[in-house]
């Protein structure tokens, strides 16, 4: 069974986060989808409301293989390691993205990681930030995450 890892902030979990996912599940029997809990960072959105809303997402579609949502607080390479992975799922929506991402790349590849890029495409305008911006400012945000997300949002 290939295993890979979908890491970030998830700050939140938006549809161009659930679209990466989808086509992800086409290249691998599992994935772990991981929120980043640095607590040197502040979060927006509770990092266990929004383990559920990804949870409660991930169960409304039907993947057809096994994705589980964790939380972690450290390098990604020892998460690899203790999942006994060496996959990594990247999305990237732009050139500002790739250049970023590509930094990242190379740090894990040191630890023996491949990452796997996959693009957002007509997604690529959406970020967590402008869901975060319009919903500051009373603006729906329903096309732009997963309903149990937008209660993840609320609760926090």
């Amino acid at each position: 069974m290939t295993t890979a890892i979908y890491a970030g902030s998830f700050d939140p979990f938006t549809i161009g986060h659930l679209s990466v996912l989808k086509e992800a599940s086409c290249l691998f029997d599992k994935i772990i989808v991981a929120i980043a809990d640095n607590p040197d960072k502040r979060r927006r959105i509770n990092s266990d409301l929004m383990l559920k809303g990804i949870q409660k997402s991930v169960n409304e579609l039907d993947f057809g293989l096994k994705i589980q949502v964790i939380k972690f607080d450290g390098l990604i390479a020892d998460l690899a390691e203790k999942e006994h992975t060496k996959y990594l799922i990247r999305g990237i929506r732009n050139g500002i993205d790739y250049e970023y991402e590509e930094n990242l790349a190379k740090i894990n590849e040191s630890f023996g990681l491949k990452t796997i890029y996959i693009r957002a495409g007509y997604l690529s305008h959406v970020s967590s930030s402008m869901v975060m911006e319009l919903y500051k400012y009373g603006r729906d945000i329903s096309q732009y995450v997963p309903a149990p997300v937008i209660e993840a949002i609320k609760l926090s």
